[in-house]
């Protein structure tokens, strides 16, 4: 690209056009199109993380993020080796989930959210395998963000019975961490702001926090064993625009990392809690009654798009399914696109 633009921005040439630039989150995706795992692709992820760095932004202490994170496959070498360890053996692949969660500063108090967590697994019939701390190096972050970190920790679950495939268990995680956020959210616990479970599955695992994209590796030193291996990441630097920085609003979320902002954020969660009501599933059956409020109350609206995402996707659509309804093209007057297309648009026009 020639060099220009010292005193306005580059010219059009190539694949570059100065029409597409504005500011947003940095987001990124490294992927082995054969599905091989390696730590390689972790590694890569990261570099993009640090190189979207201009993309993020920081307050008046400038060691302190907006938020960081970074999304992968379950690590099941990495799990087994450190949970060995500490005592706990793990079944194979997919037949335990495990969770990144946040909980409060406070001895008594985290043991309670723990507790709870226990009793709601046990509850649903899943098999309770233990905790494990997240190692952590809080020096390399800003005063802010370590006057408000919570205590990391991973939690792991086991496959109960008459638990049929992957998605079944995951929405039955789905179940278990929607009981626990409404009970911990009504509690009178003075630090259950700190409480928050950044993933809880089977298939994938989320690290984040509120950081700077190259604080993160440093900071969470699981990052940087080889063991740690994918063979997908998704990483996300926060711009936060609407919402104030903290450490449960970084991305990823559970399902998507986002940029931008959603303009109807507030008619669309109006709506999907009214109609709260109405839902039914024969995947949930009466356990769908578990898992309201489905957008969580006082999130961004990244946060509640995710939101919308997983309700989509555990009640039986795949992913790019899930996304079409919720971002439809612009289809009613669109004159070569397929006729099955609009109809598909049109039915959900009506659901959504």
């Amino acid at each position: 690209m020639k060099n220009t633009w010292m005193n306005g921005k580059p010219e059009a040439q190539g694949m570059y056009d100065p029409r597409f630039e504005h500011d947003a989150c940095g987001v990124g995706c490294v992927a082995n199109l054969k599905g091989e795992k390696s730590h390689d692709i972790i590694h890569k992820a990261l570099q993009i993380l640090v190189n979207l760095s201009h993309r993020g932004a920081c307050g008046c202490d400038e060691m302190t993020g907006d938020g960081a994170g970074i999304l992968m496959q379950m690590p099941h070498a990495f799990m087994t080796k450190k949970t060995g360890e500490l005592g706990i053996k793990l079944p194979d692949i997919f037949e335990y989930a495990a969770g990144v969660v946040f909980l409060p500063r406070d001895p008594i108090q985290r043991r309670h959210c723990m507790d709870l967590f226990e009793q709601v697994v046990k509850q649903e019939e899943q098999v309770f395998l233990g905790w494990r701390e997240v190692p952590v190096n809080n020096e390399v972050l800003g005063d802010l963000a370590r006057r408000v970190e919570p205590f990391i920790a991973q939690v792991f679950v086991g496959r109960g019975k008459g638990i049929a495939d992957n998605r079944h268990f995951d929405r039955k995680l789905f179940i278990i961490r929607k009981q626990l956020e409404w009970a911990i959210r009504e509690s009178k616990l003075s630090e259950k702001k700190y409480f928050y479970v950044c993933s809880l599955s089977c298939q994938t695992l989320v690290y984040k926090g509120l950081m700077l994209a190259d604080q993160i590796e440093p900071f969470l030193p699981d990052l940087v064993d080889p063991d740690m291996k994918s063979g997908l990441a998704l990483v996300h630097q926060r711009y936060s625009t609407n919402t104030f920085p903290t450490w449960d609003l970084a991305q990823p979320f559970r399902f998507l990392c986002h940029n931008g902002e959603i303009n109807t954020v507030r008619g669309n969660t109006n709506w999907m809690n009214a109609r709260e009501a109405l839902f039914e599933s024969p995947l949930f059956g009466q356990d769908i009654n578990k898992i309201f409020p489905v957008a969580t109350p006082g999130a961004s609206d990244s946060a509640v798009l995710d939101n919308a995402v997983e309700l989509l996707y555990h009640t039986g659509r795949s992913l790019p399914h899930s996304m079409m309804m919720l971002i439809p093209e612009a289809w009613q007057n669109h004159a070569t696109m397929d006729e099955d297309k609009k109809a598909f648009y049109e039915y959900h026009s009506c659901l959504m």
